[in-house]
């Protein structure tokens, strides 16, 4: 279960850089589980007008309000009618969700598309793709995504008709894996050539378990890897997932929580690595919040971001923080 800490997170304020330029927060979580662990739109709400000019937003799936009843494979849809509703009334209150990701099997192959035609009339116009999480790793000290796949599902025949049928109604697919992963996804890009894939959290550079002490060499294949899957003309990337616990930094544990200078001194590299390989037309910057809630503000997180990108031409930064997300899933 994810827990973050308000008052931790408030021992530390910084001033709102550019406070005038126009954001787009690609990926976002909302979610109340039983009074465990509460993010709704209020709460979303409150960290975007906290001082960032964030115009908008894309909810991204997290098994949440599921149906109950019904077939199992169309039990997901519950998510889209939730945030459908929820989205529509966001617009009064702020920042507006304009985007829904939700979850559907590929594994059903062509039947696939049913489920997808239903998220459509769920979604109210909103929906534009899914999530079907393939992150694996064989150590038992790195938990499997919530989807709990298999090894090397990317691959798998069925898998991949499905994520076909997802290209035939213009939807994308964002993917969620882990860095010794990469290749499978780039060996999907080509297989699939008329899907549009969004590379979330940098790629999973894991650095927990069995990856814990190994950061330069993990960036090292990482870097490999991700320049070959950039060559997918098909791909873009998501830049964030930094405050991850499971990136391995340590953030959560310090006695004060990393203004945006402490996240640039570990992040800015491997940021500015994947903009030079996709290009400012293929990222984006997200918050994943409240994930990333568990290591850093949303203030000091989007002020990274902007202490990333200084330098960038006006042209450049408007795709990063707002460009590319409004056209990938069309805003």
């Amino acid at each position: 279960m994810y827990v973050w800490h308000d008052d931790w997170l408030a021992q530390r304020t910084e001033d709102v850089i550019a406070p005038d330029l126009a954001i787009i927060d690609a990926h976002h979580h909302l979610w109340d589980h039983s009074g465990m662990s509460r993010y709704l739109l209020d709460d979303l709400q409150a960290d975007t007008g906290a001082g960032h000019r964030v115009e908008a937003t894309v909810y991204m799936e997290c098994q949440w309000a599921y149906r109950t009843d019904g077939p199992a494979e169309l039990r997901p849809v519950g998510e889209t009618e939730t945030i459908a509703g929820i989205a529509e009334q966001s617009s009064a209150t702020g920042t507006e969700i304009k985007g829904i990701i939700s979850f559907a099997d590929m594994t059903l192959g062509d039947a696939a598309q049913d489920v997808l035609e239903a998220h459509i009339t769920a979604g109210r116009g909103r929906f534009r793709g899914i999530r079907h999480a393939t992150a694996f790793d064989p150590s038992p000290e790195v938990e499997r995504s919530h989807t709990r796949p298999t090894p090397q599902l990317m691959a798998d025949p069925s898998f991949r008709r499905g994520v076909q049928r997802l290209a035939d109604l213009d939807l994308t697919f964002d993917a969620w894996l882990y860095h010794p992963q990469i290749p499978e996804l780039t060996a999907l890009a080509r297989a699939v050539p008329d899907c549009t894939f969004v590379l979330d959290h940098l790629g999973g550079i894991v650095g927990t378990g069995p990856y814990a002490g190994h950061r330069a060499t993990i960036l090292e294949q990482w870097r490999l890897d991700l320049a070959e899957l950039a060559t997918c003309p098909n791909v873009v990337i998501k830049l964030g997932g930094i405050g991850m616990v499971l990136f391995g930094l340590g953030f959560e544990h310090q006695p004060l929580p990393p203004t945006s200078t402490d996240l640039v001194t570990e992040w800015a590299d491997p940021i500015r690595f994947a903009i030079d390989q996709f290009s400012p037309d293929r990222c984006m910057f997200e918050s994943n919040f409240p994930v990333d809630k568990m290591s850093c503000s949303y203030l000091a997180l989007w002020n990274s971001f902007k202490r990333i990108a200084a330098g960038m031409t006006d042209t450049e930064t408007h795709a990063l923080f707002n460009g590319t997300a409004t056209r990938v899933y069309r805003l």
